[in-house]
């Protein structure tokens, strides 16, 4: 039944019925609610971190969209903002220096022909801008789009099922021997005149998050080693190594590829964080992709990395579990807790340095953060035994001693260094009543951490080796040195 979802949002949005449904204070409400996680989890962010806005459109040429998602964008340029406050579009570069908030469509197609003018069209904005997304890699489709939410009204529900009626969904040839799930499936857009017929979802990342850096760097300076088969990059801080799910270009495999005058593009075969600089392999064929896949899988690949922390780390190997949640801020406990991930890394040294000073921290957008004291700082060499994500930098901040520059760890230690138990999975950690008590202290203490960082934080991957060291390569100094 769900494969016919697409049929149901177009009519029910033609017509009005969803429109009196959004008026007033439940407009935000049913957008904010919508959950796409189960047909769309591999490649969809999670709607309740950036739900302000997103919003869910079928739209209709005709139809007048009053969402505020959904703005009158003007290609004027003496227009300073539209009435929902967001900015005329011109394209997409030059790269803003700041990110602008999310904003995410969701689209279902009422009338077939390319996907730059229906885009263009449905949400009011420049062709070229569309085009510019669609080479960012910013928009998706899939052949039927997502269930009706779970605040549907009991009319909507009525409406749903009539317009999923087995008798239209014959009638779309493109979904013949499909399971919904295969239905359900979302591919990145490649060209600018791609034909999507009617019925068709498609996800617009209107605002893609932003690199600004990668168009400050000399990437030839960047690379460490060229090989037939791969790359190393020493990649720099605030840049994604691959890409986003909304933007592919602005990436260390895109530059690199460039920089080095490459035919074939780079493949990413592992991840570091965007702030996080250091050692990075790019393979140079699909091939070797996998093969480096395999070798990490074996754990035939070492990383070590330098951590510039607010506090001194013992020497010794780090042990905690961390939640099985794929979202950000990451939770450890020291405690084994059924079904959490194994963390486990090894300090091999810390030496105690001066704190960096202002005109470094300047440069490289090092975040104050409030830390007390700032007399010192503790550079210490750490083995990553496992890789999970974030995982030094959350294992050090349940140590109590964050990343220098860490806007997102170092104010839950601190906030933790304030009130001993507020923290439900340290050291100090209390004991609660009932389920629902801890899970409002675990909401609580997640809220005590902050936004990612910027640029830089405290943390290199100074080296990279595999197979017993035959091959092993090393970046330059860290920032702060």
């Amino acid at each position: 039944m769900a494969i016919g979802a697409t049929t149901a949002f177009s009519s029910i949005f033609a017509g009005g019925i969803v429109s009196s449904f959004l008026s007033s204070g439940c407009r935000r409400s049913f957008y904010t609610s919508i959950n796409l996680s189960r047909t769309l989890s591999s490649t969809l962010y999670g709607l309740k971190t950036i739900h302000k806005h997103h919003s869910f459109i079928a739209v209709n040429r005709n139809l007048s969209c009053e969402s505020t998602a959904c703005a009158d964008v003007s290609t004027n340029s003496s227009n300073p903002t539209s009435n929902n406050s967001y900015p005329p579009y011109g394209r997409l570069l030059p790269c803003p220096s700041e990110n602008g908030p999310p904003r995410v469509e969701h689209l279902v197609v009422s009338e077939g022909g390319p996907v730059l003018e229906y885009v263009s069209k449905s949400l009011n904005l420049p062709s070229l801008f569309v085009a510019d997304l669609i080479h960012f890699g910013a928009v998706f489709y899939a052949l039927v789009c997502p269930d009706l939410p779970p605040t549907a009204t009991p009319e909507q529900i009525k409406l749903f099922k009539k317009y999923t009626d087995p008798s239209v969904l014959r009638k779309r040839s493109s979904i013949k021997g499909k399971t919904i799930r295969e239905a359900q499936k979302t591919f990145r857009i490649t060209h600018t005149n791609e034909f999507v017929e009617a019925g068709t979802y498609l996800r617009v990342h209107v605002h893609p998050k932003r690199f600004p850096r990668c168009y400050e760097i000399d990437w030839r300076s960047r690379i460490i080693a060229v090989t037939e088969n791969y790359v190393v990059l020493d990649k720099p801080a605030g840049t994604s190594v691959g890409g986003t799910t909304d933007n592919i270009e602005e990436s260390c495999a895109t530059f690199a590829t460039r920089a080095f005058g490459l035919e074939a593009p780079l493949r990413t075969t592992h991840q570091i964080d965007n702030c996080t600089e250091g050692c990075v392999v790019l393979a140079r064929t699909k091939e070797y992709c996998s093969v480096f896949h395999g070798k990490i899988r074996e754990k035939k690949v070492k990383k070590l990395y330098f951590a510039l922390a607010a506090a001194p780390i013992p020497v010794g190997v780090i042990t905690h579990y961390m939640r099985p949640v794929n979202i950000a801020p990451r939770l450890v406990s020291e405690d084994f807790i059924n079904g959490w991930h194994l963390c486990q890394l090894e300090v091999l040294e810390c030496n105690k340095i001066p704190w960096p000073n202002n005109i470094t921290e300047k440069k490289y957008s090092i975040e104050d953060c409030g830390w007390p004291s700032k007399d010192f700082a503790y550079e210490c060499k750490i083995n990553l035994l496992t890789g999970r994500t974030h995982q030094i930098r959350v294992q050090l901040a349940a140590c109590s001693a964050p990343l220098v520059g860490d806007s997102m760890y170092m104010p839950a230690v601190i906030a933790e260094a304030n009130c001993p138990g507020l923290n439900p999975f340290g050291k100090n950690k209390k004991e609660y009543l009932s389920d629902d008590v801890k899970a409002a202290a675990v909401e609580e203490w997640i809220a005590c951490h902050g936004k990612e960082p910027t640029v830089a934080i405290g943390l290199q991957a100074c080296q990279i080796s595999w197979d017993d060291g035959e091959h092993n390569y090393e970046a330059g100094s860290p920032w702060w040195r």
